[in-house]
């Protein structure tokens, strides 16, 4: 299978904050050249959920995108996160991204205010409306609330928005994924990491993933497996991240990740609140689940 719009195997890469809690411009260009040249990873998506976007400034957002832009901008496909309960907010977003030269644009659906499913794919086609990148649409309504979902209805809909490319997919409804695929013409992107050798089974253009911070070599080898008819070894892959992703569940992903970066000395600071730290057994748990997991 070739990758789709949005590349293959995107890390949803963390922000890196210095110690004092300012944004750390030389970490993140040195942690993205790290995810693009050795872990395995084609593309990265920056300011989206594991980016901690509700607690970064727009200003703080394009400074990251042109970072991480300047360092491998050339050689890999940077997605930036604009999406935001408010839709002139993330239309102004949108477009300040585009200006930075971003390749694409992922767009929550809008959340906290409880629109209807005719309101929600309205904010989706205004921004796409306002853009000539590309349009991942995120679909995740445990975050936004089910309310917000996006149906094979109104996919099938935003589909026929020339802009309107991919859905990055944290809705678990393996039937709804498999209709997607096959009903809207959309690249199908796994945004659970435990979800990308099935969703790529049945035609997933590739994924967004957290565990690739980490383990992005061996979620690559499995891609290259699965798409090369080694199936079996692209489940032997699969299954060896299982207790990885198992410990990860602990704590939200972006602190699962900070605390591997933490113990191994790369970049990535604080989190700001209302994350917090994980907590030492936490972290003992994690560094244990990793060394298994690449040792394996």
């Amino acid at each position: 299978m070739s990758s789709g719009p949005f590349g293959r195997l995107a890390a949803a890469m963390i922000t890196p904050f210095a110690d004092d809690g300012t944004l750390d411009l030389a970490g993140a260009r040195r942690l993205a050249a790290h995810l693009v040249d050795r872990g395995g990873c084609d593309a990265l998506v920056v300011n989206g959920t594991t980016g901690e976007s509700v607690a970064t400034s727009d200003a703080e957002k394009l400074a990251l995108l042109r970072a991480v832009l300047a360092e491998v901008g050339d050689r890999a496909r940077v997605t930036a996160g604009v999406g935001s309960a408010d839709t002139r907010r993330t239309v102004e977003l949108a477009r300040a991204s585009e200006d930075a030269g971003a390749h694409g644009l992922l767009v929550v659906t809008p959340y906290y205010s409880r629109p209807t499913p005719e309101m929600v794919a309205h904010h989706l086609a205004t921004v796409a409306d306002n853009t000539a990148l590309p349009v991942l649409l995120y679909d995740i309504p445990e975050r936004t609330g089910v309310g917000t979902a996006l149906t094979p209805e109104t996919l099938r809909r935003l589909a026929e928005h020339p802009k309107v490319a991919g859905v990055k997919d944290c809705s678990h409804d393996l039937l709804g994924a498999g209709r997607t695929i096959a009903e809207t013409g959309l690249a199908l992107y796994a945004g659970s990491d435990e979800e990308i050798l099935p969703l790529r089974a049945i035609g997933a253009a590739g994924a967004v993933s957290t565990v690739a911070h980490v383990a992005g070599p061996l979620l690559r080898e499995m891609l290259d497996a699965f798409d090369a008819g080694n199936v079996g070894t692209a489940r032997e892959r699969h299954q060896a991240l299982l207790p990885l992703l198992d410990a990860m569940r602990a704590v939200p992903g972006t602190v699962a990740v900070k605390a591997l970066y933490a113990a191994a000395g790369l970049p990535g600071g604080p989190v700001r609140g209302p994350l917090l730290p994980a907590g030492a057994d936490v972290v003992e748990r994690l560094v244990t689940a990793l060394r298994r997991t690449m040792s394996g």
